[in-house]
């Protein structure tokens, strides 16, 4: 699942930045996606997922494998 998992959060923000490339470790800011941007990836995430980040946990989510950690910790506090 852990593939699938990331590979639909690169979709995500991808559609979301509107741009074809989300590599792992890139920061966001470096992808041009500004702080509604990521208001709107996290509350796609949210929705898709059925799980709540918390306000201070939003400024850790600075590139894909910070939002691939955050997601798995939360499905897995869920389960």
């Amino acid at each position: 699942m852990s593939d699938n998992l990331k590979e639909r959060l690169r979709e995500i923000i991808a559609e979301i930045a509107e741009i074809d490339e989300v590599p792992d470790e890139a920061p966001f800011k470096d992808l041009g996606i500004d702080s509604m941007m990521a208001l709107e990836i996290v509350n796609d995430v949210e929705r898709t997922y059925k799980l709540s980040i918390n306000e201070d946990e939003i400024e850790h989510l600075t590139n894909l494998n910070a939002v691939y950690a955050k997601v798995q910790q939360k499905l897995a506090e869920a389960a």
